[in-house]
């Protein structure tokens, strides 16, 4: 008589890495503009936990009368105007768009020259996704050192070791830097109006799936489109969430 075999173990299903959420644009109406840009109540009037974020160019012909219509604008000795937001017409989005994308062009550029030589690597998320699957087989020290030691990695590293000032080269971008120039730099012209997050006026939340740079283009191209559907009078906050 044949010996029964056992019946596999069910093999758990993969755990998603999320996307880490830093800021957030959210849609607010008029009589809250005024609001933030007075109490920063941000817990009470949106229910997020957050500081206000001067990220956004206001609009270089801005008028002086126009300037109350921004949350928190802030003075500078040279280049654009930075603010929290208001309304969109007084924004300047196509130029941090522009540049966004020239700055970005010119860090793959710095990048393909650090890492002229070595293998593609394999991006964080994968690692992270194997640690948060099973921690006690794959700790997270593990996935860290793994990561670390890749050639292209560890070109970036030494490349941000001895750079000093602005300029580093993001391990955490190594999926988007290996996309290409243009999948790189189109990436953070988009990134620079919309950020982690967008809250709708519906108060819908939009952000990627995931870590992989894949939901992250899903999350822009859904962003960027309700972006462009609103109407240049609506109101946005940028805000900038606590880490966790």
């Amino acid at each position: 008589m044949a010996k029964k075999t056992a019946p596999a173990a069910p093999t758990a299903a993969p755990v998603i890495p999320a996307a880490p959420v830093r800021t957030m644009i959210v849609c607010v109406g008029p009589e809250l503009a005024r609001m933030l840009d007075s109490t920063r109540q941000l817990e009470r009037h949106l229910g997020v936990s957050g500081t206000s974020c001067p990220r956004y160019w206001a609009s270089p012909a801005l008028y002086p009368w126009q300037r109350r219509s921004l949350i928190d604008l802030r003075k500078t000795k040279t280049g654009p105007r930075y603010c929290a937001g208001g309304p969109i017409r007084l924004l300047d989005l196509s130029g941090m768009r522009h540049g966004a994308y020239v700055g970005a062009s010119v860090r793959h550029a710095q990048w393909a020259h650090v890492v002229a030589g070595t293998r593609p690597a394999t991006p964080w998320p994968s690692f992270l996704q194997q640690h948060l699957s099973d921690p006690s087989a794959y700790p997270m020290h593990t996935a860290t050192a793994e990561f670390n030691r890749q050639p292209r990695v560890q070109a970036m590293r030494m490349y941000n070791a001895a750079t000093h000032g602005p300029g580093h080269l993001d391990p955490g971008d190594l999926e988007m830097f290996q996309a290409g120039a243009s999948a790189y730099a189109s990436y953070h012209a988009l990134w620079a109006v919309c950020t982690d997050a967008f809250c709708t006026e519906a108060g819908d939340r939009l952000q990627p799936a995931s870590a992989f740079f894949a939901d992250r283009i899903t999350y822009l191209e859904r962003a960027v489109r309700y972006l462009d559907s609103l109407d240049s009078n609506q109101r946005l906050f940028a805000v900038t969430l606590p880490h966790v």
